[in-house]
């Protein structure tokens, strides 16, 4: 049990990475490989500022800035340097590995004796319980942010960037502006999720991000899979699937590990099981 409960948790710590990955690949068509760097930048930021005892609301801002400097240097890299967006995402998520790593000044970091956001804020006597409501209260402003940014004239403007490109600009919006400030609000959600994942886990590290991507692709695949499904076009219900996809991998995962699967291989699980559901239409189609 404590694996679904673990699961569930992280489920939510990854909403705001998932909802980032949901903004540069499914409204942007981006395949932004930043979020690896800026993902473990957040943590970075994090573990920093709280073991020299700075208060939360000081430091999320600091890790929204940080995140949201990321992914404007990945869409000015491929807006304003005509620099393929994959390639862009790859020059920054390897240059963030050395910045993180002189940031911290080693590449761990455990956050120990430190008030962190879960026993800032008393909810619930049960710690368990107290870190999912604290998460779950995190998680709702978040999407609420995010439904009412993509309803005003910005977002209709991001989406429609993604959706055609050619007849937005013919309107006169300047669509390179649109994907530099969609790529940082992004990766500052990517941040986001590594400012809690680093608070939950107790420490920072360098190598935590590595293949985070898939985590966040995953979620939204399941989500995108979700809503072709039932055939939903509402924004807010289409954000709730994508929150509800990474609560879904990550409880396959923890099924993963308790029918005994080696913990070793949890990463292959993973790029298998994401394979499978892009998959899914493919076979349904050859079956």
């Amino acid at each position: 049990m404590d694996f679904y409960l673990t699961a569930l948790l992280q489920g939510l710590c990854f909403s705001a990475l998932a909802l980032g990955i949901y903004i540069s690949m499914k409204i942007f068509n981006i395949p932004d490989i930043t979020t690896d760097g800026s993902y473990t930048l957040g943590g970075v930021v994090t573990a920093i500022l709280l073991t020299h005892h700075l208060p939360n609301y000081i430091i999320l801002p600091a890790v929204i800035a940080a995140g949201g400097v990321a992914g404007a240097l990945t869409g000015f890299i491929h807006t304003k340097l005509k620099i393929n967006a994959l390639l862009a995402g790859i020059l920054v998520m390897t240059a963030l590995y050395s910045v993180n790593l002189s940031l911290m000044g080693r590449s761990n970091l455990p956050l120990i004796n430190v008030t962190s956001l879960f026993n800032l804020i008393s909810i619930s006597p049960d710690p368990n319980h107290n870190t999912f409501c604290i998460l779950s209260i995190f998680v709702i402003i978040i999407t609420l942010l995010i439904g009412y940014l993509l309803k005003t004239d910005f977002g209709i403007a991001m989406r429609a960037t993604g959706n055609s490109e050619t007849m937005i600009r013919s309107l006169g919006v300047n669509t390179d502006r649109v994907k530099i400030i969609g790529l940082a609000l992004a990766n500052a959600l990517t941040a986001i999720s590594g400012y809690l994942i680093s608070q939950f886990q107790g420490f920072t590290d360098i190598s935590m991000g590595i293949g985070i991507v898939i985590v966040g692709l995953g979620s939204v695949i399941i989500a995108e899979t979700l809503i072709n499904w039932l055939r939903i076009t509402s924004v807010w219900l289409s954000l709730i699937l994508v929150l509800a996809g990474a609560v879904i991998f990550q409880l396959v995962l923890a099924v993963t590990l308790d029918i005994g699967v080696d913990a070793n291989l949890l990463k292959l699980v993973t790029a298998a099981f994401v394979l499978l559901i892009v998959s899914l239409p493919r076979l349904k189609s050859f079956l």
